[in-house]
């Protein structure tokens, strides 16, 4: 799987991988789950965090909800894989395949139509891996993002701790791969709104946010340019982006402006092939 202590020392300090390394000791995963490549865990600090990490991805695609807003990967994180190192937990993915290929279509089919009728971002992802775009515009989306940063601290307006829109990206992602990029531009730019009108909430976990915001931005701006040879759309959404950088987060601005004259290059790249 790839998991070695120096791959998880690349991802975080020296002190928080001997900070990491204490936690494992001292018994702090109080839950640990592996399919295939992807590990869940619980980890107990302050309160009891969630962790996911992919032992095969490029830096294990790390995500934790604490607040750590230093340098690299939390302790919690550095706990689990090292975890994986030492003791990695069984994998549930064959027993998952062998429930599949023994279960009933008929029940399956049932059970599927169930689960999809109950939880929205799975239904949502179902749909774009079968190829149909999104019924949802910007702002129906947005509403949804905007309601994690409000669930978070109901008493106060200050988010301290990291949001995982993971839900978010997982959509966009599939609909890219699904060759859906119109769909995709949708999902990512409720991300960039919501994130960047938010951001004057955020109080801790500073870098989670930005590469949150920075993911959603290089994605809309590459799905616009891939989905739309129609100059007018192009214009609408460097229109778009330039707005935002007069009138949203000031720490965001260049960022929105760098993104507009990227999409303008992209956008006569296309017109010239």
């Amino acid at each position: 799987m790839g998991v070695t202590e120096d791959a998880v020392r690349d991802i975080c300090t020296d002190a928080v991988f001997e900070r990491g390394r204490r936690y494992l000791a001292d018994g702090r995963i109080r839950e640990i789950h592996r399919v295939d490549s992807t590990v869940t865990a619980v980890v107990s600090g302050s309160r009891q965090y969630d962790v996911r990490v992919n032992l095969v991805a490029d830096g294990f695609t790390p995500w934790c909800d604490c607040p750590y807003d230093g340098p690299g990967t939390c302790k919690h994180i550095v706990a689990v894989l090292c975890r994986c190192i030492d003791d990695p937990p069984a994998d549930d993915g064959d027993r998952l395949d062998a429930a599949l290929d023994d279960a009933d279509a008929d029940d399956l089919r049932a059970f599927l139509r169930g689960e999809l009728a109950s939880n929205t971002a799975l239904r949502e992802r179902f749909l774009a891996r079968a190829g149909e775009p999104t019924s949802r515009s910007v702002d129906e989306l947005r509403t949804a993002i905007d309601r994690r940063f409000d669930e978070t601290n109901p008493e106060y307006h200050v988010v301290f701790e990291p949001i995982d829109v993971t839900r978010w990206f997982d959509l966009a992602n599939e609909y890219r791969e699904q060759g859906q990029y119109a769909s995709a531009a949708t999902v990512y730019r409720a991300l960039v709104e919501s994130l960047d009108d938010n951001m004057v909430r955020v109080d801790g976990a500073y870098d989670h946010f930005s590469r949150a915001f920075n993911q959603a931005l290089d994605g809309y701006v590459g799905c616009v340019a891939t989905a739309n040879r129609d100059a007018e759309v192009v214009t609408d959404a460097v229109a778009f982006l330039e707005e935002r950088g007069t009138s949203g987060t000031p720490l965001l601005a260049e960022h929105f402006e760098k993104a507009a004259v990227e999409l303008r290059e992209k956008a006569n790249e296309q017109s010239c092939e």
